[in-house]
């Protein structure tokens, strides 16, 4: 029986190991100068050579013409022992454990004493490779510790794992006993490399377009690559490697698939995407392949649409998105790629991934129905002036309210009469609705508030109306931080004497903390603003819920505050500020967020 291509074509020498030049010149210099460390961790993704790069060196350092200069700390590969060692056979020098069936700490003990014994001849090592590394437990680690660091002579380990993130965190003092070499993802380029020379070797046709479909589905190994194409020869009769193969043995998706959803969502037919995605049901295909896909085509038509260089795609594909260039602008399919990927980990997981793709594929399609917050918002001040009518009244008000003089008594004031505004014609759309409401709210003058005596404390919703000013005396005064801790705050009940209670969610308390401890300034713009405001108390939520009814012969009992309260009175904190604000909050009932 023949040998799978991935063994048989293993590499025998550092200079044949793809791609990982980096480790395999550094082991074998330390061979040729005689500087061996006693621990090696090989860590690097699946099939890119760790086991080989760990074989090749008990090759050589147990190599029959080691001491030949020719070869230069290489192995020669065909003694005896350099073929018994690349082959796995039994080699009483070099043994290789999995961790993943030997972790505990009796496999650990077993392995250390077996270290103690010494190599079969004086000019040979012992080599312990542990593959799946990161599966030995903790206990396992501390019984190999005192080995790793001071081993008998002429003993190397070499460990090899996927996730040396692992045993940092369960065994950190292991690392710094071992040299740690990082192998690269093997790239498709270098793949398709290696398969052209392996087949030709073989004497087998093929297409370059299947070696690339065979380098990408690999995914950075190699060993993945030999055997994806031992899979591939092994349909039919003639041995080739065809496109056609390929996607039959792999069950991978045409690309004219691909094409043809770009295609729908390029032309808006979203009422076509659910027969395509069911063609594609009938065909058996993996949805998460399709997905996958998908997100392959997205980018790389979104780097042709920003003049970029294609990633690895046939030349076939090429020319087939070069047509499709600027059908689909490059800000869609930035969108269409971050949907995708929010929805691939629940894609995973989902029983229904045939429905969650039609949604996507739907999604796409009515792209062009969907308008961004910012365009609604940017289309209030939309009239070609650079001082639009409804931004110059809202400032003109700004300013007459910031030199307003002092409230007379009330016997004094002059009810004032706000001339009667024409009600605006019934909007047809969201964003006339929300411009139009701006609009009102900007062009109403504001009404003049009740005069209230300078001794009397104000009420907590006086306070609550005018808290985005105080917070914008804070920040006048040079105190920006302070200002975003006072934003967090919310008026909770103001007593007889003029003590105002601020309440504050348990997940800001640092920012209570810094008004706390700023009470004085806050106090000051406090008196700014509202008047009758004497002394600030900064309490939790939790807090002015228990307390009850407030202290003081004139004040109310507390209203129960919760989250969403807090959040309701932030949004409208914020929204006060500026009118436009304000009126997108109430037409689209927008909340906060953080």
């Amino acid at each position: 029986m023949s040998l799978a291509l991935a063994r048989k074509y293993r590499p025998r020498n550092f200079a044949t190991v793809a791609v990982q030049n980096h480790v395999a010149n550094t082991l074998k210099g330390a061979i040729a100068r005689g500087r061996v460390a006693h621990g090696y961790l090989l860590c690097g993704p699946r099939g890119t050579g760790k086991t080989t790069l760990a074989r090749v060196l008990a090759m050589a350092l147990n190599c029959e013409r080691r001491d030949d200069p020719a070869l230069a700390g290489e192995p020669c590969g065909q003694c005896g022992s350099c073929l018994k060692i690349w082959s796995g056979s039994a080699s009483l020098d070099v043994v290789e454990i999995d961790a993943a069936s030997n972790r505990g700490v009796d496999d650990a003990r077993d392995l250390r004493e077996r270290a103690m014994y010494a190599p079969s001849g004086e000019d040979r090592y012992k080599v312990y490779i542990v593959d799946e590394a990161h599966m030995l437990t903790r206990e396992a680690w501390n019984a190999l510790l005192k080995v790793l660091e001071e081993p008998p002579p002429r003993v190397v380990f070499v460990f090899a794992t996927t996730e040396p993130q692992k045993i940092a965190q369960a065994a950190a003092p292991v690392l710094s006993r071992l040299q740690r070499f990082d192998l690269k993802r093997i790239g498709p380029s270098e793949i398709r490399e290696r398969l052209a020379a392996v087949l030709s070797e073989e004497e087998v046709t093929f297409e370059p377009e299947a070696l690339g479909m065979i380098a990408r589905a690999a995914d950075g190994g190699l060993r993945d690559a030999l055997s994806l194409t031992d899979q591939v020869l092994s349909i039919g009769v003639t041995a080739e490697v065809t496109s056609e193969r390929v996607r039959e043995a792999l069950g991978l998706v045409p690309d004219e698939e691909y094409l043809a959803l770009l295609d729908l969502v390029a032309e808006r037919r979203a009422a076509d995407v659910f027969p395509a995605v069911q063609r594609l049901a009938d065909n058996g295909v993996d949805f998460v392949l399709v997905l996958a896909g998908l997100g392959d085509l997205l980018r790389a038509q979104l780097a042709l649409a920003l003049g970029g260089e294609l990633p690895d795609l046939s030349e076939r594909m090429r020319a087939a998105l070069a047509e499709r260039k600027g059908r689909v602008a490059g800000g869609d399919l930035l969108r269409m790629l971050h949907a995708l990927l929010e929805l691939e980990p629940m894609y995973r997981r989902s029983g229904q991934p045939q429905l969650l793709l039609e949604t996507l594929l739907v999604r796409f399609a009515l792209m062009d129905r969907t308008i961004e917050l910012e365009e609604v918002l940017k289309g209030f001040g939309a009239g070609g002036h650079d001082d639009p009518p409804t931004r110059r009244v809202a400032h003109e008000s700004r300013v007459a309210s910031a030199h307003a003089l002092p409230p007379s008594p009330p016997a004094a004031v002059a009810p004032a009469i706000a001339p009667p505004i024409p009600a605006p014609p019934m909007p047809r759309t969201a964003t006339q609705q929300v411009a139009a409401a701006a609009a009102a709210a900007q062009m109403a003058p504001s009404r003049a508030a009740a005069p209230e005596t300078p001794s009397a404390p104000p009420s907590v919703e006086q306070v609550s109306k005018r808290w985005s000013k105080v917070v914008e005396a804070i920040q006048v005064r040079g105190r920006g931080m302070l200002a975003q801790a006072a934003q967090r705050m919310v008026p909770s009940s103001v007593d007889g004497n003029g003590v105002l209670t601020l309440a504050y969610d348990a997940a800001d308390d640092t920012w209570a903390q810094a008004v706390d401890g700023a009470r004085h300034d806050v106090v000051q713009a406090l008196q700014e603003v509202v008047r009758g405001v004497t002394a600030i108390r900064v309490q939790s939520m939790a807090s002015v819920a228990s307390s009850g009814a407030a202290q003081g012969a004139a004040a109310r009992p507390n209203k129960r505050l919760t989250a969403h309260d807090v959040q309701q009175q932030r949004t409208s904190q914020l929204a006060a500020k500026d009118p436009i604000l304000e009126a997108a909050v109430k037409e689209l009932d927008l909340e906060l967020l953080d």
